[in-house]
């Protein structure tokens, strides 16, 4: 497709948390569907939006074992969720190796990284980076060095890096749009958004995931064609 063909389809946020297995899975499948819809001539801004599924954990994480043990119920169970998690990123050709990851990280450090990479253009890398370094390499994206190799890495400016590395840039807009998906009723992740408008949460495959950005874009555009007729 030409690119002077291409039409800005509106703002796209993805709301996930670095932790959350389906949220890679979810990511995956949007990049796909954004190659297909791009093709169409149909483009995004996308950005990635901070939701802390374990707001309370502490800033250092606790061992991964004890701590899901102690929320499913048992120890079985848990690996049963993770099987389930390592078959769905299979069909999305991920491999998860929960058997490297020791901790469950406290994940606002992550999502400050995130949110500055925004202003290089590298939100959707370092997200990726990110999701690769915890599922598949048990790295502790807790740890602020770490995450600042990955932001490096993914190809983050030196400002940008040096606002990280400085400790505090970003923290209180992350908090701020933690808290006001919860008050607006976000439970869970990943959950996806055209122009402030929910379109749905969790994992669909990509073929469905491009089918409702098709539709919703539609929508929205007939709307704004009526409203401006009024």
């Amino acid at each position: 497709m030409d690119s002077a063909t291409e039409t800005n389809a509106g703002s796209l946020d993805v709301i996930s948390d670095a932790i959350c297995p389906w949220c890679w899975i979810g990511k995956r499948n949007l990049d796909a569907a954004l190659e297909v819809l791009a093709e169409e001539g149909l483009t995004f801004k996308v950005r990635f939006r901070p939701f802390q599924l374990n707001p309370e954990m502490p800033p250092e994480g606790v061992d991964r074992r004890e701590y899901r043990s102690a929320k499913f119920g048992s120890l079985e169970k848990s690996q049963e969720l993770d099987r389930r998690v390592a078959d769905a990123g299979r069909i999305a050709g991920l491999e998860f190796r929960h058997d490297l990851m020791a901790r469950t990280p406290n994940t606002l450090e992550a999502h400050r990284l995130i949110r500055l990479a925004g202003a290089d253009g590298r939100q959707r890398a370092v997200a990726e980076a990110i999701f690769q370094a915890y599922f598949q390499e048990g790295r502790d994206i807790g740890d602020a060095a770490t995450l600042a190799g990955l932001g490096a890495a993914a190809g983050m400016s030196a400002e940008s890096l040096a606002a990280f590395s400085a400790g505090d840039a970003g923290r209180h807009e992350v908090l701020a749009e933690d808290e006001g998906y919860r008050r607006a009723g976000i439970t869970g992740v990943p959950s996806f958004v055209l122009d402030r408008h929910l379109l749905f949460s969790g994992v669909m495959p990509p073929e469905n995931i491009a089918d409702g950005l098709r539709r919703a874009v539609a929508i929205l555009r007939e709307r704004a064609r009526e409203a401006a007729a009024e």
